[in-house]
């Protein structure tokens, strides 16, 4: 699946499933833009991909402030070209009860998860629209579709993000831009490895008796931005091991 010639951006990409979805991109041809808050991350991506051949740059940055996020497009768009394929991967969880849950967190976390896939979005969709070409792909959550206790917060945010997916996919349906999510489900990452998730208990219990991997992730993800996907719009594709199915 070539993405030779497509400029693709990142966010969240300095680690864990942003990271392997950096890697897959520039493999498979793209020139990709790490965005991610921690330029330290960003740029061991950068040196990953390019080390293997491919091109990248790492713009450091709040992938939920409007401001940041036109000044990365901006560095974007001066060192490799118009982009192509904005991939929304960053965003936060927590664990916390819910009558624990302040306004605070509410909103860090709703400004994260779905306000900034929604800027991001309107900062790069003019690129697409005058290409007459574009993939969107957006990070979910597997804990959107079943529910998951003392995440009330986090799974709402990321059941905003599929419905923006399917909102979004038929608003641009005739301009020649795909709209898709993906609900990871149970996926080895530093993030995972942080919080409170008993990890052999999961794998017990998870259909094929493992964690997925972010090159999981990383793969439907290329798919999703080449060619072949073309007329793929509006979807759901759980990457979970067989924890949902729809």
């Amino acid at each position: 699946m070539s993405l030779k010639g497509k400029v693709a951006v990142v966010t969240g990409g300095g680690s864990g499933i942003g990271r392997a979805i950096s890697v897959q991109l520039a493999k498979d041809g793209a020139a990709v833009s790490v965005w991610d808050l921690n330029s330290v991350s960003a740029e061991q991506t950068v040196e990953m991909i390019v080390n293997s051949g491919g091109r990248a740059i790492a713009c450091a940055g709040d992938a939920s402030a409007k401001i940041e996020i036109a000044r990365s497009a901006a560095m974007t768009r001066q060192s490799l070209g118009a982009i192509s394929i904005l991939v929304n991967n960053a965003g936060i969880s927590s664990f916390t009860p819910f009558m624990d849950i302040s306004e605070e967190m509410i909103d860090r976390i709703m400004a994260i998860n779905i306000k900034g896939p929604m800027l991001c979005c309107q900062e790069i969709i003019p690129d697409m629209l005058n290409a007459g070409w574009g993939r969107i792909i957006n990070i979910s959550s597997s804990s959107a579709q079943t529910g998951a206790p003392m995440m009330c917060h986090y799974s709402a945010s990321k059941g905003g993000v599929i419905a923006f997916t399917k909102s979004l996919g038929l608003e641009l349906a005739a301009k020649g831009i795909t709209v898709n999510n993906i609900p990871p489900g149970f996926i080895d990452t530093p993030m995972l490895r942080q919080s409170p998730v008993d990890i052999e208990k999961q794998i017990q219990v998870s259909p094929m008796k493992r964690a997925g991997t972010p090159e999981d992730i990383a793969s439907a993800c290329a798919f999703l931005a080449s060619e072949q996907a073309g007329y793929i719009t509006g979807l759901t594709l759980g990457v979970n091991g067989g924890r949902v199915m729809p």
